[in-house]
Formats: C-alpha cells, structure tokens, sequence
C-alpha cells in the first residue's frame, strides 16, 4: 500500500515538472548534429515526428512543455565555454535548460509542429532584433554637446511619436510595421493594437517597447526607415497609410507611394497585384513635434 501511494505521489509530481524541447528547425541544423555519434537520428522529417510524438504524449500526461531552438553552432560554443563533451546528451538536455531560462521560447499547446516552429523561429527573430536594437542604442553615448545619452533620448522620442501615429489611425484594430535600414543589419518590428472609440487603445507593452526600440535606433542613427499601419474596421475596406523617415520626422506617404511600396516585390522589384478588400490611403500629417536625439 505504501509502494502504491508513493508511485501516486511520484507521478503527480512528474506533472508538476515544466519541461524544454530544443528543436532542430531545418535540414542544415539537423545535418550538423549528426556528426555526434549519440545523436541517433538519421532523417530530419522522421526525427520531427518524434518529437511531435513526444509531445503530444507530455501533454497527455498532464505536462507543460515549451519549445526552443536548437542552434547547434551555440550549442558548440556553449560546451566550449563550460569544458563540456558536446557528444554527450546530458550536456545537450544543460544547453537546453539554458535556452530555456534565456532564449526564445513557445508553449505547446497541441497545435501542429508545423504551426509551431515558424512560431518559434518568428519569436527567435523578434528577439534578436529587440537585443540588437538595444545594444545599438546602448552604445551610441553622450551628446557631445549637452551630456544626454542619445540612445536614451531617441527612445522617448520614438515612444512620442508611436503615440501620436495611434492617436492619428483612428477606432479599429490596426497592424503597424517599423523598419529602420542600418548599413549592417534592416531591423524591422510589428505592433498589433485596437483603438476603442472611447479613445481607449489595447497593446501589448513588450511588443510597444521593441517596436520603439527599432524606431529609435533609425532616429539615433539617422538611417532610413519608415512606418506602415494596416486598419481594420467591421464591415469597412482594410485601410494602409505610411510616413517614411526624414530626419526627426515621420513623413506622410500619398496614397501612391503607399501602393507602390505594398505592390512591388521587396526582393525583384516586380510589380505586385493589389489587394482585394483594401484601400491604399495617403497617411494624415502628425503635425509639429518637438522633442530631438541630438
């Protein structure tokens, strides 16, 4: 009896025990595993089934599981940094206990791998971007001629200028896209918000914060970049309006440009054909504003 409760215990705990998959999300990561000779996978589609498998049984035992990426060449300098034999599975389960506490992570929540992978790389992205426009700002210094750090000031002057683009696209719910192209890297982040018509907008402040990060490092920088918002409203044509970047500005677009920049392929600059449902709307002027990042 006393053997029965204590496996009743044992297997209560186990669901309270969180637990971390590090997954190799294409062919090229999975192809450099494999010169471990404990990692006994040999097909990258066959081993994604596994781990879909695995998984799914968690879950069905009453488990929380996230996912993470497993990027193989940190994994290799993670087990340099620590002495560690990379070809050893214990020391992979220690790199992904480390990605879990600071890496890019998603729950599972029973949606498939393929829902869930694109998920996990697009929130490795956000990331990234969020921690490189960070370091910039960080590192840009003092006004020479006042003492103010830059990064700082840029920051509140994006901030103030996101407040006045959402005071400017009205009720609905709306989609807004920041790019800033820097000689190195284009950052570009997304903001989803609802405008209620009591005035009241719902965002997510994470998602705030890193889309005025990237807006910042454009105004510290002085890089080009630019703003598009989408707006949706019930029984009414989608609306996308933009401003581009000039100096300490936000330019409006005319609805022209707008159409070109939505209708031209990023990569081959072929035309696109436009959106059904939607309407290419010159952006309103955000007025004067005050306020500048040296």
């Amino acid at each position: 009896m006393a053997h029965t409760k204590q496996d009743t215990m044992r297997r209560a705990l186990r669901r309270e025990v969180a637990g971390t998959i590090g997954v190799l999300a294409d062919d090229v990561d999975f192809e450099a595993m494999r010169q471990y000779r404990s990692f006994v996978f040999d097909d990258h589609g066959e081993y994604l089934q596994q781990v879909e498998a695995l998984l799914k049984a968690r879950d069905a035992q009453g488990g929380h599981t996230t996912l993470a990426l497993f990027d193989p060449e940190e994994y290799e300098e993670f087990c340099a940094a620590s002495d560690l034999d990379p070809d050893r599975p214990a020391n992979r389960t220690c790199f992904t206990a480390d990605l879990a506490a600071a890496g890019a992570t998603v729950p599972y929540d029973g949606s498939p791998l393929d829902t869930l992978v694109p998920a996990l790389i697009e929130e490795a992205v956000r990331r990234s971007t969020w921690e490189y426009a960070g370091s910039v700002l960080a590192g840009i210094g003092e006004c020479a001629g006042c003492g103010e750090d830059i990064g700082r000031a840029a920051f509140a002057l994006a901030a103030r200028l996101l407040t006045r683009v959402l005071d400017s696209v009205g009720h609905g719910a709306h989609h807004l896209v920041c790019s800033a192209s820097l000689p190195t890297h284009d950052l570009t982040a997304a903001l989803h918000t609802a405008a209620n018509p009591d005035g009241r907008i719902d965002l997510d402040e994470q998602e705030a914060t890193e889309f005025a990060s990237v807006l910042a490092v454009a105004l510290a920088t002085r890089s080009a970049g630019g703003l598009v918002a989408r707006s949706s409203t019930p029984g009414a044509r989608d609306r996308v309006q933009g401003w581009r970047l000039q100096g300490e500005l936000l330019v409006p677009l005319t609805a022209a440009e707008v159409f070109d920049a939505y209708c031209t392929d990023i990569h081959s600059g072929d035309p696109l054909p436009p959106e059904s449902g939607v309407d290419y709307c010159a952006a309103p002027d955000l007025g004067p504003f005050e306020g500048h990042p040296h």
